[in-house]
């Protein structure tokens, strides 16, 4: 008895170095049991399907061709099956607009700057609309382009920093651009007026009256801005380390 008894542990112990390579790797044909089978260590046999349906008590239940009744089970007609014929189709995404090249935009620099404000206001607002501006190393980049006669940035804030280098910090209680005032952004998060949070991106413009009485405690990306003039008050430029 004992030299087979070591004979069963050596077996074992063989079986237990090739079971972690085995299990996972094969994959069981659609057709078989999908319960848990661990190869070359154990895997019970299916039952076998009686020919013959066991005798139910009571009113059997509403029954599916192929399977076998479920006894007590209430219908339920009308109803379907998620991702069955009859759901209502998902609301597609907007499609972003074409953007128009912008043949009066500067070169601009690929990295946007961070700019903040308190308030921003605006008179002779004529437009809102997504273009397509050129950048230093010869693409170009999607901008949001807001145009008026004059744009005043009050509480401002603007952050200049490429990208892992040494960047310039311009803080200025105002900034106000006037005469021709186009201004490229990247992407706008706000208050309006009248309390709402405003979210802009640079796939479909907003209409001109969710902006044109101002914006406060604005949050945006600024590619760039060109006007007639540009003046600051009580302007604080400091360089910050990256």
């Amino acid at each position: 008895m004992r030299p087979q008894r070591r004979h069963g542990a050596a077996l074992l112990a063989a079986l237990a170095l090739v079971a972690p390579m085995t299990l996972g790797a094969a994959i069981a044909p659609a057709s078989q049991p999908t319960g848990l089978c661990i190869p070359l260590l154990w895997c019970p046999s299916p039952s076998p399907t009686p020919t013959t349906p066991p005798p139910t008590s009571g009113t059997p239940g509403p029954s599916v061709p192929g399977l076998p009744a479920v006894p007590g089970t209430p219908s339920a007609p009308g109803t379907t099956t998620p991702g069955m014929p009859g759901d209502p189709a998902p609301t597609p995404a907007p499609t972003p607009v074409a953007a128009t090249k912008d043949e009066s935009a500067p070169v601009f620099t690929k990295t946007p700057a961070s700019m903040g404000s308190q308030g921003l206001s605006f008179t002779g607002l004529s437009g809102i609309s997504i273009v397509d501006v050129p950048t230093i190393d010869g693409s170009t980049i999607r901008a949001l382009k807001i145009s008026a006669d004059s744009i005043t940035i009050s509480g401002f804030s603007l952050t200049v920093r490429p990208p892992d280098k040494a960047g310039l910090v311009t803080n200025a209680d105002t900034m106000t651009l006037t005469g021709h005032v186009s201004v490229y952004l990247g992407s706008v998060t706000a208050t309006t007026q009248d309390g709402r949070a405003l979210t802009l991106g640079t796939d479909t413009p907003p209409p001109l009256d969710d902006v044109k009485p101002g914006l406060l405690r604005v949050t945006m990306g600024l590619v760039g801005t060109i006007a007639d003039s540009i003046s600051y008050t009580n302007t604080d430029q400091r360089i910050v380390e990256p």
